[in-house]
């Protein structure tokens, strides 16, 4: 259920007719109460490591938002969803893991899918008005995806032995985005009935209770079945897009977009336990 809320987010954001600023900056706040309501575990043992961990957060969700109106949803969470990547370059600076040869087949792969997407030159339309922009500003969210992902398990593998929550680092990251991006968001005029109920949906629906089934159901389904069950997010993605707004992909980015999946799907697998 997490990973299907968290697919609509592209296409919710595409319909909103707010500006970027205002999207990310509304819909944080209202993830940010959401959370701190259904999760007790986000309302105390604040420590600075949640803000350090917060910061990678609040930049993804604000990336994404304008990827998403920039680009096409398929390719903004194609592109954040190569945060794997990242995670696996960054590992032996950070998580002191060493990078295997095996794992240069799943790195090549992930490249020839960026690659890939970025090559693909789709044409400005109203709902993708900066399609070189959104797919440079997506791979970024990869980047900060994946420092967020880092920090997060920093942060759950210290909480096995000290007063370390992720929950106080989403929270944090969803205030810290609201605060940030409100600076160019405010003064709004007024906020259309539409627009605040999908801003609504998305920060109750999309970020807070997708987070909370996320984390509830790796609790109950093995390690390796969740993963994989998370890449329902960027298959779906591009499904609503072209549903609701008969958004159309070139071929060179649904092959580039596959080639991301399948790697990390591959890697996934080739890492779990046996």
């Amino acid at each position: 259920m997490g990973a299907l809320l968290f697919s609509t987010g592209g296409v919710a954001i595409k319909a909103v007719t707010l500006t970027g600023w205002q999207i990310s900056s509304l819909r944080c706040l209202v993830a940010a109460i959401t959370l701190l309501l259904v999760l007790p575990s986000a309302r105390n043992n604040w420590t600075w490591r949640s803000f350090i961990v917060a910061i990678p957060y609040a930049t993804t969700f604000t990336l994404y938002t304008f990827a998403n109106i920039y680009t096409t949803a398929a390719n903004a969470i194609f592109l954040q969803d190569t945060a794997p990547l990242y995670i696996l370059l960054l590992g032996p600076v950070l998580l002191n893991e060493k990078i295997s040869r095996r794992d240069l087949v799943f790195l090549a792969l992930m490249i020839v899918g960026l690659l890939l997407i970025f090559t693909s030159n789709g044409e400005a339309s109203l709902i993708a008005t900066h399609p070189t922009l959104g797919n440079l500003l997506a791979a970024c969210a990869g980047v900060t995806w994946a420092l967020t992902i880092v920090g997060l398990r920093w942060l759950a593998v210290r909480s096995q032995r000290f007063d370390d929550r992720p929950a106080t680092a989403v929270v944090g990251g969803s205030f810290l985005a609201f605060f940030f991006c409100g600076f160019f968001a405010f003064p709004m005029e007024s906020v259309a009935v539409t627009d605040g109920l999908i801003i609504t949906y998305l920060g109750v629906f999309q970020i807070a209770l997708a987070y909370v089934f996320v984390t509830h159901g790796i609790r109950d389904v093995p390690a390796l079945e969740s993963s994989l069950l998370l890449l329902v997010e960027p298959l779906l993605s591009p499904v609503w897009a072209w549903v609701i707004f008969k958004e159309e992909l070139e071929v060179i980015a649904i092959l580039g977009g596959m080639l991301i999946i399948l790697a990390t799907a591959l890697h996934i697998v080739r890492r779990a336990p046996a």
